[in-house]
C-alpha cells in the first residue's frame, strides 16, 4: 500500500495493531495492565531499566560516580524487559507514571524519591553528589544546554529516523527522508560543536556528555539502526574522535554492560547488585 492513498478519518480509534517491531506494546492510554511490586535490593540507589541509549545513560553515570569515589552511588540494576510489558506492571507506574525506562528510586530520602525521565535522573545525581557539572557559571549552564538538547534531539533520531528506517513494518520513503536529513542535521550540530572543544560542554566531562554518547556515538560508530553507510556518519570526524574517547573511560565500558540483553554474552551483565557481578554474573559465565 502506498503511503500516498491514507486519509485519516474524522475521529482516530485504536481498533488495530499499527504493526511494526513494537506494536505488541504500543498502548494509547497510560496506566499498569498488571498487579506486580518491584524488587527492591541492599543499595541506596534502585535502577529499573534496560541497556538501551537511554538506560545506558544512567548506568554510566553510576559507575562514573562510583569510580569517582562516591560510595553512597552504590546501585541495584534490575531488568526491565519492555517487550514482555515490565514497564506496566503496578509498582513501575507508581515510579514513573509514563511506563518509560529507567526509572529510579533513592531509598536514602524518607519517603522514597522517584526520577523519572534519564535527563531529570542524571541531573538528580549530578546535584546529590556534587559530581559532572561544572560549577563555573557558564560551563553549567552549557552543560545544560547539551543534555536538553539531547532530550529533544533524540525522539527525532529514535522515534523518528530509527522507527521509520529499521522498525517499521513497511518503508515511506517521505518519512525516512524527512528524518535521516534531521539526523544528519543533528550530527552535524555535534560534529561542529566538538571541532574546538574536548568535551560537549567544554574541557570538563559531564552529564551532558553521558546523555548524549550512547545515542549518538553509537550513530557515528554505525551500530545504532546499522544506518552508518546510509547516513555517511564517517563525516563526522569530530563526533567520532570524542565517541572513541568516552569509550575508553573504564566506567563508560560498565555501565553499558548493565542491563544489556543482546550482543556477545561476555557484554551483558543483565543485572547488576554487586561491583563484583563485571567479574562473575555476565551471561557468557551464567550460560557456561
Amino acid at each position: 500500500m502506498s503511503d500516498t492513498e491514507y486519509t485519516p478519518p474524522k475521529v482516530w480509534t485504536w481498533d488495530k495493531e499499527s504493526g511494526g517491531r513494537f506494536a505488541k506494546i504500543n498502548r494509547p492510554i497510560a496506566g499498569p495492565t498488571h498487579d506486580k511490586e518491584l524488587p527492591v535490593g541492599k543499595h541506596p540507589i534502585q535502577l529499573y531499566s534496560l541497556g538501551t541509549p537511554n538506560g545506558v545513560k544512567v548506568t554510566i553515570m553510576l559507575e562514573e560516580l562510583l569510580a569517582a569515589g562516591h560510595t553512597g552511588a552504590e546501585y541495584d540494576a534490575w531488568l526491565i524487559n519492555i517487550g514482555e510489558g515490565d514497564q506496566f506492571s503496578s509498582g513501575y507506574v507508581d515510579l514513573n507514571p509514563n511506563s518509560k525506562i529507567p526509572v529510579m528510586a533513592d531509598h536514602t530520602t524518607d519517603p522514597v524519591t522517584r526520577v523519572f525521565e534519564s535527563g531529570s535522573i542524571l541531573l538528580y545525581l549530578a546535584n546529590k553528589f556534587g559530581a559532572f557539572l561544572p560549577e563555573d557559571h557558564h560551563k553549567r549552564t552549557e552543560a545544560m544546554n547539551w543534555l536538553f538538547w539531547q532530550m529533544g534531539s533524540a525522539p527525532y533520531l529514535g522515534g523518528g529516523f530509527g522507527h521509520f528506517y529499521a522498525y517499521a513494518p513497511f518503508k515511506i520513503e517521505y518519512a525516512i527522508d524527512r528524518f535521516a536529513m534531521e539526523a544528519k542535521r543533528q550530527m552535524d550540530v555535534l560534529d561542529r560543536n566538538l571541532a574546538d572543544r574536548e568535551f560537549m560542554a567544554g574541557d570538563e566531562y559531564s552529564i551532558a556528555d553521558m546523555a548524549i554518547w550512547p545515542w549518538y556515538g553509537a550513530l557515528a560508530k554505525g551500530i545504532i539502526y546499522e544506518a552508518g553507510e546510509f547516513l555517511q556518519v564517517h563525516e563526522y570526524k569530530n563526533v567520532i574522535r570524542w565517541t572513541d574517547q568516552l569509550a575508553e573511560r573504564e566506567a563508560v565500558q560498565r555501565g553499558r554492560m548493565v542491563n544489556r540483553t543482546f550482543g556477545d554474552p561476555s557484554s551483558q551483565l543483565r543485572e547488576r547488585h554487586d561491583a563484583s557481578d563485571f567479574d562473575t554474573k555476565t551471561q557468557d559465565k551464567l550460560e557456561g
